[in-house]
């Protein structure tokens, strides 16, 4: 038995794990890489693995650094199946479509404006390449053991992340393998706590947070200070947001102030496509989440829901007061880019960040005080006000991860730590070395890991 790390390891993207055991390979999610420019480079290197052999892909959910390579994966001849929940699936459908677009989109400007090196710059994958993965995939329920063959079954459990995440848990060979993807919080703001898992022989557990215990600060006076001083500027919030549960976290405490009475009286838009897709995907898979009827409804009467791109270029160019929800999360691309070329260089408006930010990405810039970001092929001054919710984090962060891990009755033989910049995996390694006392390590990129 061998694993192999083909990302998500010593980085928080590009998730990729390669499980081979004897005659069968079994890939555990497959991501994009963002970020760093080394890191996307990584994204037009072929895959070391001859994919006529790869049997199947576990899928522990659907953001695109655990699902966004899997176009690439079916266009270089990938003829196997996906297997994920049907949540999954569904969000998993929406981001790679939009991913494709975004991807042509961006070549194309590229070229019409020609700041890029390559003649002609090409996308990774289209739209046409993504609706061909989705033949690819087959769904299963939580909670119950299915067959790969007879030797080796698997079993989706909550991971509490986004919705439809999970942890997968493989027997193979009498051993048992436990891959977390990403470990959402204890008391998640919509979804159903995580499980707990008691046995593992072998855990490969994420590290996103390692080394960092979240604030524990109410994250509903929080944004209402954000707006509210915004307001006061008679300027406009813009929050680059991630389209899957942060979007609709986000929705929902709006909501809940709203019903308060407590926001001004401005507009508030959602203003992604996927975003908005994801949202109805989410009010869809009622067994997934916590919300009622009624909260649900409270949500669609709080914020517009934006898809028309003639909408989208009247609110963009509206000097308003306004709150606008807007794409990608990590500002890497999308709808939020047009947002910040009109208004980031004004000091009445504000950026409020709602996430973890990628080495790399023009988010991770805002928070590190650059008085510039490039995007559109120019720089630009940034003069809006930059602001930041720690709370607000669907990764767990260190306790959580430890309260986790000591729900296993036994130690595992081997902890890998992985998905996480090199200081925060090896923070939690040292966490887990000194409080459990377990045997684990970092997973290093490309080394193959044999297992007893």
């Amino acid at each position: 038995m061998k694993l192999t790390f083909f990302g998500g390891a010593g980085t928080v993207t590009g998730s990729k794990i390669l499980l081979e055991v004897n005659y069968k390979k079994i890939l555990i999610d497959c991501g994009l890489f963002q970020g760093l420019k080394e890191l996307r480079l990584k994204n037009r290197e072929p895959l070391p693995i001859n994919l006529s052999d790869l049997d199947v892909v576990l899928l522990t959910h659907a953001h695109l650094d655990h699902c966004g390579y899997l176009p690439v994966l079916v266009k270089n001849g990938y003829q196997g199946k996906i297997y994920c929940t049907e949540a999954t699936r569904d969000l998993t459908e929406i981001i790679l479509l939009d991913s494709g677009k975004i991807q042509k989109e961006e070549a194309e400007r590229a070229n019409r404006y020609g700041y890029t090196k390559h003649k002609p710059a090409e996308p990774l994958y289209d739209v046409d390449d993504a609706k061909d993965t989705l033949a690819h995939f087959k769904t299963f329920e939580e909670d119950v053991w299915h067959a790969i063959d007879e030797e080796i079954k698997f079993k989706f459990l909550n991971s509490g992340h986004i919705l439809g995440s999970v942890f997968i848990v493989l027997e193979v060979k009498g051993k048992t393998f436990v891959f977390s993807g990403d470990i959402g919080r204890k008391q998640p703001i919509l979804l159903h706590p995580y499980n707990y898992i008691q046995k593992a022989d072998y855990l490969v557990i994420e590290s996103t947070y390692g080394n960092r215990i979240h604030e524990d600060i109410s994250i509903e006076d929080e944004l209402l200070r954000t707006i509210k001083h915004t307001y006061t500027k008679r300027g406009i919030l813009i929050i680059p947001t991630f389209s899957v549960e942060r979007a609709q976290e986000i929705i929902y405490l709006l909501s809940v102030l709203k019903r308060r009475n407590l926001l001004p009286n401005i507009p508030i838009y959602l203003d992604s496509p996927m975003g908005v897709n994801a949202t109805e995907v989410y009010f869809k898979h009622t067994k997934n989440h916590t919300l009622t009827t009624a909260d649900i409804n409270s949500m669609l009467a709080t914020v517009e829901l934006i898809s028309n791109i003639d909408a989208s270029k009247a609110i963009v160019n509206d000097d308003n007061p306004k709150i606008v929800l807007a794409g990608s999360g990590m500002i890497t691309g999308g709808r939020v880019l047009h947002y910040l070329d009109n208004n980031i260089g004004d000091k009445k408006n504000s950026v409020l960040i709602v996430g973890f930010q990628a080495e790399g990405t023009r988010g991770r810039a805002l928070l590190e005080g650059d008085r510039e970001i490039k995007f559109f092929g120019k720089y630009h001054k940034i003069e809006a006000e930059v602001f930041k919710i720690n709370a607000f984090s669907g990764h767990a962060d260190q306790s959580e991860l430890l309260d986790w891990l000591t729900h296993f009755t036994s130690p595992p033989t081997l902890t890998f730590i992985n998905h996480g910049e090199p200081h925060q995996s090896q923070v939690l390694r040292t966490k887990i070395k000194t409080d459990l006392g377990w045997n684990c390590t970092v997973a290093k990129m490309n080394k193959e890991y044999y297992l007893s």
